[in-house]
């Protein structure tokens, strides 16, 4: 009990069941969009972001944040140039966040700079400004998906008839894109650029393995993903372990549950 006591564990507990909503929310769009490689892509070049931020000595999850907004406009632009071979667009989108942050990484070995908590999630480190800007983006994503969920539900679904319907099929695109950068630049902190595709992906695959319905899949993949998220915490602070890891686990065992029980019902 005196881990909940701790001021470090209560803003990460914070931190991360703001995350669990909003991460698994978008992946849930993003995986029924075959978009779920979007999440890697845009976590790379929010690290070279972040390495910018070191350099220049500006708040790095801000300039991370920069960089994957500007990302997903230019993933949106390439998906409309290669509209029959559109996930090109992600492969040259990550191959250019690489590239960035290597580079970047180069140069600031003179600088004392560390991204491993980027790398990897430290979710123990957050402090005041990583809370208020992870309720800001936690709102802004809920406000969306609650104002525009008939759009989003027929976009997702039937993108042409959409089009057809007079819907701004592009407007929208863009929207889900940027939307999708600032919950990944805000979640690389939590658990961390390598791993941030789990947090959007395997709460999905648990969600669409048991809903009957695109009600049930939203609301089975926020749950799957506080639960993960706060499980994972509490394990990771019992053993002195990765944070981050061991909330990826959960979920992993979380999906290996949901598969089982899928198996069962059939």
């Amino acid at each position: 009990m005196e881990l909940l006591t701790a001021e470090f564990f209560q803003r990460a507990l914070i931190g991360g069941a703001l995350i669990a909503v909003t991460a698994p929310l978008m992946g849930l769009f993003l995986v029924l969009r075959r978009l779920a490689m979007i999440g890697d892509t845009l976590s790379h070049v929010s690290i070279a972001g972040v390495a910018l931020g070191f350099l220049i000595n500006v708040y790095p999850v801000a300039v991370g944040l920069a960089f994957a907004i500007a990302a997903s406009f230019a993933i949106e632009a390439l998906r409309r140039t290669y509209r029959t071979f559109a996930e090109l667009s992600i492969a040259i989108i990550m191959s250019g966040g690489i590239a960035l942050a290597s580079i970047l990484f180069t140069v600031g070995r003179g600088y004392n700079m560390n991204v491993s908590s980027y790398l990897f999630g430290s979710i123990y480190t957050l402090d005041g400004t990583d809370l208020i800007v992870i309720a800001a983006v936690t709102a802004v994503v809920l406000a969306a998906a609650l104002l525009l969920k008939k759009e989003l539900f027929l976009l997702t679904f039937e993108e042409e008839a959409a089009a057809v319907s007079g819907l701004p099929v592009r407007y929208f695109n863009v929207l889900i894109s940027v939307l999708a950068a600032l919950v990944i630049s805000v979640s690389i902190k939590i658990v961390g650029a390598l791993l941030v595709s789990a947090l959007l992906t395997i709460p999905a695959a648990c969600s669409l393995a048991l809903a009957k319905s695109f009600r049930q899949a939203i609301a089975l993949v926020v749950i799957v993903g506080e639960v993960s998220v706060i499980a994972g915490l509490w394990i990771a602070g019992i053993w002195s372990q990765a944070p981050g890891g061991t909330i990826v686990l959960v979920m992993i065992a979380a999906l290996l549950l949901s598969l089982a029980a899928r198996k069962i019902r059939v």
